[in-house]
């Protein structure tokens, strides 16, 4: 396509379009919803809620969330909560357009009991590591006096993407590649990696419509969580020096994750 953007890098775009299998396709055309969801309980919300927090280390199991949200059996809240905010997140961005409000109103809903209220839908002014188990610096975001600016460009490149028309295979690129942008800017104090897989999904729905929602990607990236950080990692370990010539690996993960939905 030929679209300037300011942040989301297209050097891989023609590459990965050509070598997407049209299974995927075919995969994502036969999505339904579960037999398990009713007016007032989403199956595959819940699956999206559950292996996104349990991807940031919560001990929580799709069962007992099923359970809790469809059937009214009380847990203690502090092992519920978190996942009750993010399912409820998603369900916001199902039911509005993919912006830079919403996408701030989202991040304040899934925050509620992670980040202080003027935290919530906030970029953050401090310094950003991510760290290993160990505690060892694995990556060094964006320092704080860019972090508003790089949004900018993120938001600028998101709302053309939203208009623009795109082919299937763009669409999963595009999905994928700003969820990788955003979790490389690492704009917010906590909460990135739930908003960017949340970003991911809601541009799906956005261009193909509901059976997006029904993809599992947060459990494929969870049940390959080793590969997931990997590839996001292969990129570089400091903002100013990241290769998204890098990123063929982690891109190929959503197309993955549609056709081993089950």
């Amino acid at each position: 396509m030929d679209t300037a953007f300011k942040i989301v890098p297209t050097d891989l775009l023609e590459h990965y379009c050509s070598s997407i299998n049209p299974a995927v396709y075919e995969a994502f055309v036969k999505l339904h919803d579960s037999e398990l969801s009713m007016d007032t309980f989403s199956f595959y919300t819940s699956v999206s809620a559950v292996f996104s927090s349990k991807i940031e280390g919560e001990v929580i199991e799709l069962d007992s969330f099923i359970k809790h949200k469809r059937f009214g059996i009380a847990y203690q809240p502090d092992y519920t909560r978190k996942i009750d905010d993010l399912y409820d997140a998603y369900l916001f961005a199902q039911q509005n357009k993919l912006n830079q409000q919403n996408i701030e109103s989202a991040h304040a809903q899934l925050t509620k009991y992670i980040l202080n209220k003027a935290q919530q839908g906030k970029v953050r002014s401090s310094n950003m590591f991510v760290l290993t188990q160990d505690g060892k610096i694995e990556y060094v975001a964006v320092v704080p006096e860019k972090v508003t600016s790089e949004m900018e460009k993120f938001y600028h490149d998101l709302d053309v993407l939203v208009t623009a028309d795109l082919s299937f295979a763009e669409t999963l690129f595009f999905a994928a590649m700003l969820h990788l942008v955003f979790v490389k800017i690492h704009p917010f104090d906590d909460g990135n990696g739930r908003t960017a897989r949340l970003i991911e999904k809601w541009f799906l729905a956005q261009k193909l419509g509901e059976k997006a929602w029904f993809v599992q990607s947060e459990k494929y990236y969870y049940d390959h969580h080793q590969t997931y950080y990997a590839t996001i990692r292969r990129l570089g370990l400091d903002y100013e020096e990241l290769d998204y010539n890098q990123a063929l690996a982690f891109l190929e993960m959503l197309p993955n994750s549609i056709v081993s939905n089950k």
